[in-house]
């Protein structure tokens, strides 16, 4: 089975090629030489994720996966949410956004986050989505050079260090992109079990 994962960024490209079946081929926009910024532009994580599976179906006609994540952070009324990528402003710089997530909760005793990734799947004709959620806190400082994006500063409820700290394969285990990605996996099984009976 051939699938193309609707992302850029190869940090995601990597995780999800970590956890994804030997018998599923990952796909990249490069190989099918889709060079174009895919619109984002729904108000939701889910509707983000959903716009891009549609776009790569309907303008390159490939069986595709797209997901879209966030980071709700309860004391600023679940932001960045959909705006994480470009939180400090369109040059989508994760340090900058960082800094910024700090500064907005320096006098905030309530650092409870969640991370929440949804995967838009473009199959046979058919959409559909798989959520997976991790839990956790913003910490104080940055700590650990590993993980890309707000993982230096979230530590997954349960943990003591920061997905900047975990090894990938951890991270993948607890995060939220593993889960979403594990749902995807045991929908793509069931169904080729079932065609196969």
């Amino acid at each position: 089975m051939q699938l193309v994962f609707a992302t850029n960024n190869l940090n995601k490209l990597k995780e999800v090629q970590a956890i994804m079946p030997q018998h599923i081929k990952l796909i990249s926009l490069k190989d099918i030489a889709c060079n174009e910024d895919i619109p984002e532009t729904q108000p939701t994580i889910e509707g983000n994720a959903i716009q891009k599976a549609e776009y790569l179906k309907k303008h390159y006609n490939y069986d595709c996966f797209a997901d879209d994540t966030g980071l709700e952070v309860e004391a600023l009324k679940g932001e960045p949410g959909v705006f994480s990528a470009r939180y400090a402003g369109p040059q989508r710089n994760s340090e900058d956004n960082t800094n910024k997530l700090l500064t907005e909760l320096s006098d905030k005793p309530n650092r409870t986050a969640q991370f929440k990734t949804v995967i838009a799947l473009h199959l046979n004709g058919e959409l559909h989505t798989f959520t997976g959620i991790c839990k956790g806190e913003i910490t104080v400082t940055q700590h650990g050079k590993g993980g890309f994006g707000y993982d230096p500063v979230f530590k997954a409820d349960g943990y003591d260090k920061t997905f900047a700290e975990i090894s990938l394969e951890e991270k993948n285990k607890i995060g939220h992109r593993g889960k979403a990605v594990a749902k995807l996996i045991r929908f793509l099984k069931e169904k080729q079990a079932r065609s196969n009976l």
